[in-house]
């Protein structure tokens, strides 16, 4: 393995995940790099499933090392939702603030105290022949906030709050949510099997 290619198009999931890969000695590219990767339907029932169906796919097609994930938010007080519909949450065109809106709306009349959600990240890796080499996945514990809070981050961070820090993804940072989120967690796992496949 020479080149990994991350599974997403998403800018602010690529920056995430590049930089934790930062001490890997592969060449690191997203499908942003190849005028020709898939547009997958994401049809799965839970995360693995969706990221299962991202990496074998795109990696059948382009012919690379392909890592994907699939990840969201699940809110207890609404039975787990928007979880695999993080992104559509608010309708099928993606848009963030949209989206977070809508959890807002959601969770108008529910107390901080019973506001507890998680962040989920499944990773998996698949080969040039699209079989599954490795797969990984990693939680983050916190509670959705009244309001928007931060500047930083990108999708949920901002009303995402780690309960023992007192503050959300989007005021934390990126060097400190890198240790503390759930694909930080996950990608930890992922990057010393990859550094075994590499060497």
């Amino acid at each position: 393995m020479e080149l990994l290619v991350l599974g997403t198009a998403n800018a602010g999931k690529a920056r995430e995940l590049r930089s934790l890969l930062e001490a890997s000695p592969l060449t690191i590219k997203t499908l942003a790099d190849f005028d020709d990767a898939e547009s997958i339907d994401e049809t799965g029932q839970t995360f693995a499933e969706n990221a299962r169906l991202k990496a074998v796919e795109q990696a059948r097609h382009l012919h690379q090392w392909v890592l994907a994930d699939d990840t969201g938010l699940a809110v207890d007080a609404l039975g787990g939702a928007p979880g695999v519909h993080s992104a559509r949450f608010a309708g099928e065109d993606g848009n963030a603030k949209a989206n977070r809106r809508r959890l807002l709306a959601e969770l108008t009349d529910v107390p901080l105290p019973e506001r507890t959600a998680r962040f989920v990240c499944h990773l998996t890796l698949a080969d040039p022949t699209g079989e599954i080499r490795a797969e990984t996945t990693g939680q983050c514990q916190g509670r959705i906030t009244t309001a928007e809070r931060g500047g930083e981050g990108f999708g949920y961070d901002a009303l995402f709050e780690v309960i023992e820090y007192r503050r959300t993804f989007a005021e934390i940072g990126p060097a400190a949510k890198s240790c503390l989120s759930h694909r930080g967690r996950a990608m930890k796992r992922m990057a010393a099997i990859i550094r075994r496949l590499a060497s």
